[in-house]
């Protein structure tokens, strides 16, 4: 029992931070919505129009702000208040929400709209969500950093759990529009918590200033810099290809599974369910650093090809929950290792291109992934995910090779051969 206990210490150890405590509780509220949010758009937008390519064409609108405009967002993130420019962001992310509910309660919702209302939403991520990256190692501190961002992992995936289970109820009962309802309340918990956090306790970095150039010395410290530049190519890759589950996972629940809304919404809380036993576990005993990452996205990119193979639901509920467990390690191993290694005057504009690495890469793969699907079949959007996963792989050992103690510079010659 005491060594069961010791365990639990490490495995929540930031909960020991009472601000941590009152941020994620919010969080946790206002992520079930946004989880019931993104599963009910995708079926959606699958249901007026048929298409996954309609459906990846939708989410690169909500994702194109972040490839153009995130680097920018990790410039404002530096400069100003990083909690007061997350209030007022959540708030407007809550407009956006119940206005898509309402125009859907009342069936008067179109397509055109449906990707206005997403684009809305990616210009506000594009400047959250540095922020929030980048705030978290103002709330716990270095010690507990790695563990935070590994359980607000274990929350984001408990929510994916419960959200889209809730979304497919909802679907099947009352339609999409309450789930936008829903998710536009939910946001009134985390925009709480943030302002009643006790300010004493945070450790704000010194803003930055407003000296010009700012965006081109971020970009030039990570190129300068390969223990940043090498995870954020990867992720990129991952990030384009193998991540596009709001593409792939309808399309594979509607044509390839025939298991409607409900198996939907079980094929998306597997994941889940597989993220929140490998985000614990990364918590308790996970590292950071490129061999780490590299054998996560190896295991990743093996457990996708599982899943496309899967011959029926029950397989394929197992092989998404070994799927969630590995993009939990990759990601919150890959968050982490820039967090601790980047400057703290750099670590918004560093946490703005994971962003960008991470979800603004999806203009560019969620087409892609709806094409393919739509050309080769529902399963050919996991496949096409595995194969990209083991490519990361492949590029990160063959940095880890070129690697010496003391110079990572060299790495960079890796892409002139």
């Amino acid at each position: 029992m005491t060594r069961l206990l010791g365990v639990g210490r490490v495995t929540f150890a930031a909960l020991g931070v009472p601000n941590y405590r009152r941020y994620i509780a919010g969080q946790s509220v206002s992520l079930i919505g946004t989880w019931m949010q993104m599963a009910a758009q995708s079926w959606l937008v699958l249901t007026l129009t048929g298409s996954a390519t309609a459906l990846g064409v939708i989410i690169a609108l909500q994702t194109l702000p972040v490839l153009l405009l995130c680097p920018y967002g990790g410039v404002v993130a530096d400069r100003v208040d990083k909690r007061r420019l997350m209030v007022i962001l959540q708030i407007a992310m809550g407009v956006q929400a119940l206005a898509l509910g309402v125009l859907t309660v009342t069936g008067d919702v179109r397509l055109w709209e449906i990707g206005g209302l997403a684009l809305l939403l990616g210009l506000n991520n594009a400047f959250e969500s540095p922020a929030r990256h980048s705030f978290m190692l103002e709330l716990v501190g270095a010690e507990s950093l790695r563990n935070a961002v590994s359980l607000n992992s274990v929350l984001v995936n408990v929510a994916r759990v419960i959200g889209p289970a809730l979304a497919g109820v909802l679907i099947a009962t009352v339609g999409e529009g309450v789930c936008f309802l829903i998710n536009a309340a939910s946001f009134a918990a985390v925009v709480a918590s943030l302002m009643t956090l006790d300010r004493r306790a945070l450790s704000p970095n010194p803003p930055s200033g407003r000296e010009p150039g700012q965006l081109r010395e971020g970009l030039r410290y990570v190129r300068d810099t390969p223990e940043l530049g090498v995870p954020l190519a990867m992720m990129a890759l991952a990030g384009a290809l193998a991540y596009e589950f709001q593409v792939t996972l309808p399309v594979m629940a509607k044509q390839g599974l025939h298991v409607g809304a409900t198996g939907f919404g079980l094929m998306t809380a597997a994941m889940g369910v597989g993220a929140v036993i490998g985000g614990l576990f990364v918590a308790t005993k996970g590292k950071t650093g490129l061999p780490t990452l590299v054998i996560a996205a190896a295991a990743f990119g093996v457990v996708l090809l599982f899943a496309c193979l899967a011959p029926d639901l029950p397989l394929e509920l197992v092989a998404l929950a070994l799927a969630g467990g590995a993009s939990i390690s990759f990601m919150s191993t890959g968050n982490s290792t820039l967090q601790l290694r980047a400057a703290p005057r750099m670590r918004g504009r560093v946490m703005s291109l994971w962003f960008v690495a991470f979800q603004g890469s999806t203009p560019i793969g969620g087409p892609i992934v709806g094409w393919v699907i739509a050309q080769a079949g529902a399963r050919a959007g996991l496949g096409l995910g595995g194969v990209s996963a083991l490519l990361v792989a492949l590029f990160g050992l063959l940095a880890l090779r070129r690697l010496t103690p003391g110079s990572l510079r060299p790495l960079f010659a890796l892409g002139a051969r």
